[in-house]
């Protein structure tokens, strides 16, 4: 497990399970929302986006958490693991209020990007129904065949999961 690309609904822990999986596997993180977002949470270009992507995913190891289904080829044709953070949507939606009491509004530096807006709810809120299927697609499409794919459904199998990868790599 060198090149892994986490996925999943806003709220799922993608963010927190990257950097935990980063220290256990010493790989180097990139958290998508703080590559694409700046401090007033301006968008970079999509193309310059999937350039800063292809850069990332040609290095020998990498943990990158975030969906961006319009890059996410890029993602899974270069992953040995995909990710999947398939939690249920009351899960994620208490993910995305939980982490706003956690951490307060705006960047944190650590791949907390917290921004709670209507457009967000929505997201998290029809994500099972409308981009999950997408996201199930495109991993079946580009990374089948030649990279684990993990589908983790709650926070308690993620610790277990985390758990069992810290066991094998100690």
């Amino acid at each position: 497990m060198k090149k892994v690309a986490i996925v999943g609904c806003g709220g799922s822990g993608k963010s927190d399970l990257a950097r935990k999986l980063a220290k256990i596997l010493d790989a180097p993180v990139t958290h998508l929302d703080a590559a694409f977002y700046d401090d007033e949470w301006n968008a970079l270009p999509m193309e310059k986006f999937a350039e800063m992507q292809r850069g990332l995913v040609a290095q020998p190891t990498w943990i990158i958490d975030g969906n961006y289904n319009s890059t996410l080829q890029v993602r899974l044709e270069a992953c040995d693991t995909v990710v999947l953070m398939d939690v249920s949507t009351p899960a994620a939606l208490w993910g995305i209020v939980s982490r706003q009491i956690r951490h307060g509004a705006g960047h944190k530096g650590n791949g907390v990007h917290n921004r709670i807006t209507w457009g967000v709810i929505k997201y998290v809120a029809t994500y099972r129904r409308k981009m999950r299927p997408r996201v199930m697609a495109k991993t079946e499409e580009f990374a089948a065949g030649h990279a684990e794919v993990v589908l983790l459904t709650s926070r308690r199998h993620t610790r277990r999961w985390l758990q069992q990868v810290a066991a094998q790599h100690t």
